[in-house]
Parts: structure tokens; C-alpha cells; sequence
């Protein structure tokens, strides 16, 4: 039987190098890691002013009962020869605390969209017309892990959703700093920079009454030629469509359901 496998960015981007130079550097797009380290209030090396102001932009999206964002992303990939390639996407993500989440992904490589409605996840390929669907965890927290550990499917900005989105991002970061003000998309930010095991990220934070993260950079250090994720997010909007069938998935004609690949076959395509 057909097997799906989940390839929607997120913000883990340690083993997602790994697995792009694995496939060739074409074929994968998932960027998933190993569960975090034990979360500790502020890294050494941490100034108190980024910890605060990254603090105050995951409380308050932990805070929203709903939200909706645009994203835009681009991967970076190495091929062998050192020379570098960029794949784009674009995502709309709709959630509803505590337990609804809906994306749609267009890319370059694949297009893909999940549905998760409380007790079940379903990934679904528009273009080839299969879905997977499995019972999945009663909170988005606890499906967001489940989906990249058992599944390798991960949601765009996928720990940025979740409710102790704080520890889950500081768990491996050694150092931080607030560099200065910036503007992302006509939007005033405040640019903070990290560095982690393996790893250095970059966010700017919307500074004013609304601290939306408007863009994220991940720049893998141990890999050869240091790729680079790069996630940009836009139209925010706490009133989003949140009636229940937006998170229901509803075959189309036609629609063949598959299995999930199982963990680890990375690169695979549905």
C-alpha cells in the first residue's frame, strides 16, 4: 500500500539538514529534531532582554484562545558540491486552543494539508488526491509532538503554537541578545539573535501591543555549508474561521486513503 509521509516545515531545524542532504538535497522538506533537552529558566549567556521580550511574544501567543497567520518559507539546501538551492512554500495555519489546528502548505516540492479536529490527525495531498488519518492526542501540545515523533509530520512553526512554547525553543540555547530594532514587512520588530547546540536562530517580534513573531531564521552549524530555514509570518487575525468544519477533514471525490510512513524512511514521497 501507498505510504504518506509528512514534509511541512517547522522551526526544529537540527536533524531536518541531515535528512536534506540525505535525499539528495531535493526531496526532503520536513525539519524535525529529537525531543528538547530538560527547559531551564534562561540559558547562561542569555541577556535578560531577549529572554524577556521572547518570553513576552510565546505568553502571549500561549495566551490567544484562536489565531490565524499566512507564513512564507524557504528552505536551503546544500548539494555536495557545496552549491546552494532554496525551495519555497507558502502556508495559511488556523487554531483553535485547545485542541483544533488546520494548515495548507503550496511549495515548490509538495502541497499538503493537515486536519486536526481534537481526536483525529489527517495529512492530505491535494495534487495526488491520498490522506492518512490517525487517532492522535486530545490537545495541540500533546499532537504537535506526537505528529513528529511517531509520524515525522510537522506543523509549520510547529513549537511556536504550542503553550510552553518558551522552553521548548531556550531547552538548548547557550547564548541570546537583543540586536536592536529592525523591520520585517513594513513592521516595526525587535531582532533577537541565538545560538544553540548545533545551531544559531533568529527571530524579530512585532514590538508593539501585539508581539506577533513575524520572522524566524535557522542557520544549521554543523553541517557542510551551513544551511539556512527561513520562515516570514503575516496577516495575523484573532477572528478566524473556527467553526468545527474547518478542522474536520471531508474526503474529496475520488480520495484514496494510505498508511503514514513509519518514522525514519525520511525523503520518501507520497
Amino acid at each position: 500500500m501507498k505510504a504518506l509521509h509528512g514534509m511541512v516545515p517547522t522551526l526544529r531545524p537540527l536533524d531536518a539538514a541531515r535528512r536534506l542532504a540525505a535525499a539528495a538535497a531535493v526531496a526532503a522538506l520536513a525539519l524535525a529534531s529529537t525531543a528538547p533537552a530538560p527547559a531551564h529558566a534562561q540559558a547562561s549567556g542569555v541577556d535578560p532582554d531577549a529572554a524577556r521580550i521572547l518570553k513576552r511574544m510565546t505568553d502571549y501567543l500561549a495566551s490567544l484562545p484562536q489565531f490565524g497567520a499566512d507564513t512564507s518559507n524557504v528552505v536551503e539546501v546544500v548539494l555536495v558540491s557545496g552549491q546552494k538551492l532554496q525551495f519555497d512554500s507558502a502556508s495559511r495555519l488556523t487554531l483553535q486552543r485547545p485542541n483544533k489546528l488546520r494548515t495548507e502548505r503550496v511549495g515548490d516540492v509538495a502541497s499538503q494539508s493537515l486536519f486536526y479536529d481534537g481526536h483525529t490527525l489527517t495529512l492530505f495531498d491535494p495534487n495526488d488526491g491520498f490522506y492518512a488519518t490517525v487517532p492522535a492526542p486530545g490537545t495541540i501540545d500533546a499532537a504537535v509532538d506526537f505528529a513528529r515523533d511517531s509520524l515525522d509530520v510537522v506543523a509549520p512553526a510547529g513549537d511556536l503554537i504550542t503553550t510552553d512554547a518558551y522552553q521548548r525553543l531556550m531547552a538548548d540555547s547557550t547564548s541570546g541578545f537583543l540586536v536592536g530594532k529592525s523591520v520585517v514587512d513594513g513592521v516595526r520588530c525587535d531582532h533577537l539573535a541565538f545560538r544553540g547546540i548545533g545551531v544559531d536562530w533568529q527571530v524579530w517580534i512585532d514590538d508593539g501591543d501585539k508581539p506577533f513573531p513575524r520572522k524566524f531564521v535557522v542557520t544549521t552549524l554543523d553541517v557542510a555549508g551551513m544551511p539556512q530555514f527561513e520562515i516570514r509570518m503575516s496577516n495575523w487575525t484573532l477572528t478566524p474561521d473556527v467553526s468545527p468544519k474547518q478542522f474536520e477533514f471531508s474526503p474529496p471525490p475520488g480520495a484514496t486513503r494510505i498508511d503514514f510512513l513509519p518514522v525514519g524512511n525520511a525523503g520518501a514521497q507520497p
